[in-house]
């Protein structure tokens, strides 16, 4: 399956429906609407006006849906749901529409507003509607004719793993899963599912298998005398773009745990690792994108005027680049304005601390007012980064820091940030001692990422910036 060729055609068949929606009440409004109000026929003109609506609506419609999260998990649709999400964004987007674009308009009389309301609405999602449906339709079609699906690991191999595998390969209308394999949680299992699938390895393989195996859903299958070993394998496996799935017990279903969305699959629990609505998510990366390219262009002085302080302040690179460790543990190359001295690390990794001989002269400026670090605006934009999250660190202090704290693997759920929280309460760490005091803070913000938080954080940044307190 291409995830993007499948996005794209969403976009697309998004991009047709409001272009076609919009055309048609164009010239509904020239037919009914404009005679009525001069009291004579109106010839149909494509005019300019009308191609610059036709660029700028259909694009604010794809933003809309981008935001609301529309284009996530694009395989995994349901008709019904997207029914009333089509209706519910339909709704909300031609609201907007009709109170900026036509609330102003002059008309004959005040039913004209009702006609143009309920003839854009009817338009926009009857055709967005149609279209979406089609593609799902398809997709679905597909799943079922086993042509899609989805890569698949069994986390044990017991009898509650060969129910679940027996039950959803022989369901009538198949979930899209293709078991790949099982990764056996202890080494004395009772081989039920070798008959049928191969064994991967064991848990402390799982990560390798994870990406040998191009794996997008795992179903845990424990005992209960195995819960002691949940803790890690859902450490190992929040920490990447899975679907996760547990097996319901009898509690669950007396909690009300367990919520079905199909009729025909098996009943599991999904466990999420989406830390945030998804419009919230998709409106942090928007923001990200924004206000990096806004600051970019406001510091566009200190971009030509720190390179050639920096030379000024003896050899060396301006720019200094490092390995740095982000989201789900996959590295990536920050930058930074070089402000130590060049080859100040070339007897291995050393935090910077208060009065540290390494640093230049104008690189303790950069580190008290935090121009060190504005070109990574350029890593958020590329995505690697975003303006607030846990701060991005080095395998070589990662591994000391988990060695204490294992739980820190959590944050890795997170896009790393150029700012934190456990940075504007406890500032740059100098040891891996320091890093350890630092780190509640940012399990705090893990535990209540939200777009309100991430503001705060970036008004408590500047504030500190402005002071001088950096290091």
């Amino acid at each position: 399956m291409n995830r993007k060729k499948q996005v794209a055609l969403y976009i697309f068949a998004d991009w047709m429906a409001a272009a076609i929606s919009y055309t048609l009440f164009y010239i509904f409004r020239k037919e009914v609407i404009e005679p009525a109000k001069f009291g004579y026929d109106i010839p149909v003109e494509f005019t300019r006006q009308y191609f610059f609506g036709l660029v700028l609506i259909p694009l604010a419609w794809l933003l809309f849906y981008y935001i609301t999260g529309f284009y996530n998990n694009i395989f995994r649709r349901s008709r019904l749901i997207e029914l009333g999400q089509t209706a519910l964004t339909s709704i909300i987007g031609v609201t907007a529409i009709f109170f900026v674009l036509l609330l102003d308009d002059t008309v004959s009389t005040y039913k004209n507003y009702y006609q143009s309301y309920f003839n854009l609405l009817l338009l926009q999602f009857a055709f967005t509607y149609l279209f979406r449906l089609m593609l799902t339709a398809r997709t679905i079609y597909k799943i079922h004719q086993r042509e899609f699906g989805f890569n698949t690991l069994i986390i044990g191999n017991n009898e509650k793993a060969m129910k679940i595998y027996h039950e959803m390969n022989t369901q009538p209308r198949p979930a899209g899963n293709f078991f790949v394999g099982f990764v056996s949680v202890e080494s004395n299992h009772n081989g039920l599912l070798d008959q049928h699938l191969p064994q991967l390895g064991g848990i402390g393989q799982l990560e390798e298998i994870i990406s040998d195996y191009q794996i997008e859903e795992v179903i845990i299958a424990l005992e209960t005398d195995q819960h002691n070993k949940l803790s890690e394998i859902i450490t190992i496996l929040e920490n990447r773009e899975l679907t996760i799935w547990g097996i319901p017990d009898l509690y669950d279903f007396l909690s009300g745990m367990v919520k079905i969305n199909t009729i025909y699959s098996s009943p599991l629990i999904k466990i999420s690792n989406g830390l945030m609505p998804a419009w919230q998510e998709n409106m942090k990366r928007l923001i990200d994108i924004g206000a990096s390219s806004i600051a970019i262009l406001i510091l566009l002085p200190a971009y030509l005027i720190f390179p050639l302080l920096i030379k000024m302040s003896g050899k060396g690179p301006v720019i200094y680049s490092q390995e740095r460790i982000g989201k789900f543990g996959i590295p990536f190359t920050i930058y930074k304005f070089r402000s130590m001295y060049d080859g100040s690390e070339k007897a291995g990794p050393a935090l910077s601390g208060h009065n540290d001989p390494r640093i230049t002269p104008i690189g303790k400026f950069m580190r008290k007012t935090h121009f060190d670090e504005i070109p990574q605006f350029f890593n958020v934009i590329k995505g690697d980064m975003s303006l607030v999250g846990p701060r991005p660190e080095r395998k070589f202090y990662i591994d000391q820091i988990v060695q204490k704290a294992p739980h820190y693997t959590h944050l890795l759920k997170l896009r790393p940030g150029i700012t934190s929280w456990g940075q504007v309460k406890y500032g740059y760490a100098s040891n891996v001692e320091e890093m350890l005091e630092r780190l509640p803070y940012d399990m705090i913000y893990l535990k209540n990422v939200s777009l309100y938080l991430d503001f705060k954080i970036l008004i408590y940044t500047v504030l500190n910036v402005l002071n001088g307190k950096g290091k």
